[in-house]
Parts: structure tokens; sequence; C-alpha cells
């Protein structure tokens, strides 16, 4: 996982997909005058990251289930989202929740796509989006989007893995 939790976000921070909720936790537990809402669309992910929440003492986080921005009311000083990103076939999905977590659509921008339309209603107007990508599905595409919507945009982080190089990308509104 790339660190989300190493950069000083403050405020109201929101986690599109938490999954076990580490990157929710840390972040809540570093700051712990921020407010921190955790969302995933698995309701076993969002038990696992409650549980994960207790278990390691972070008090200011709550925890919704939410397809993306679905249920998520207000605007956030940090948006956080790690998407399923990996291009997947009809037969390469696995029944259940799990396939959530990483079936990203044949292209792996499915769920991605989705998110840059509605991500910045949710965006304070001095927000920072956090954005993990892989350069499996057009790392230039996603900061193309970014841009045209008026966004700033910095790779602040780049690692190499078997088959791709996953990147997190941030970006700041510049209007």
């Amino acid at each position: 996982m790339l660190a989300f939790h190493s950069h000083n976000l403050k405020g109201k921070i929101l986690e599109i997909g938490t999954g076990s909720g580490l990157a929710s936790i840390l972040n809540a537990k570093t700051n712990p005058s921020n407010e921190v809402l955790a969302t995933d669309i698995n309701p076993a992910a969002i038990e696992c990251a409650k549980k994960n929440a207790e278990a390691n003492g972070a008090k200011n986080i709550h925890f919704l289930q939410s397809n993306l921005f679905e249920k998520v009311e207000g605007k956030f000083d940090s948006i956080l989202f790690n998407p399923p990103y990996l291009p997947t076939s009809k037969d390469e999905r696995v029944p259940g929740n799990l396939n959530y977590a990483f079936d990203g659509g044949e292209d792996g921008r499915k769920t991605l796509d989705i998110f840059l339309e509605e991500f910045d209603k949710f965006l304070a107007p001095k927000g920072v989006l956090l954005l993990v990508q892989s350069s499996l599905n057009s790392t230039e595409k996603t900061l193309a989007t970014l841009q045209g919507k008026g966004f700033a945009t910095r790779i602040l982080e780049e690692r190499p893995f078997f088959f791709e190089i996953i990147y997190l990308i941030e970006a700041q509104r510049t209007v």
C-alpha cells in the first residue's frame, strides 16, 4: 500500500473503498482532531474495518456502507481512493462481495471513471485528492481527466510490482 497515511491530512477525511480500514485508521490516529469517514460497498469490509478501528483505539472514525458517493453527504478536506483497477473479463470475476475489491471491468477503469465524474462535488474548495492508480489502466487518462476538471496533479510515489507500476496521485484544485 502506498503511503496514504504519511501525508499530513487534516480536517474532514473521506476514504472511499476502505477495505480493512488501514488508511482511515492511520489517518484517524495520526491526527485525533480529524473527522474520518470510511466507506465501502462491501458490508464485510465495513465490519472488518470497524473491528480494526476498535482494536487500534481509533475513535474519530465513522463507517458507512456505500457504493462510492451514494450515501455520502458533505464536503471533505481530503478524499482517498484505492479503486478496484484490475482489468477483468467476465470469466475472471468471482462470486460475492470479494469481487468488488479488484474488478475494474474490461479496461480496469469501470469504477475509477465513475469516481472521477463525482469526487469533486464532495471535495472542499482547497481539498486534496489522493488516488492510487495502476499503469494497467492509463495513468495518462486519469491525469488528463483531473487536469480537465481544473486540478493540478502530481505523482507523489510510484512502486513497481510484478506486472504493473502503482502510482499515488495527488490532485488539488487550481481554481
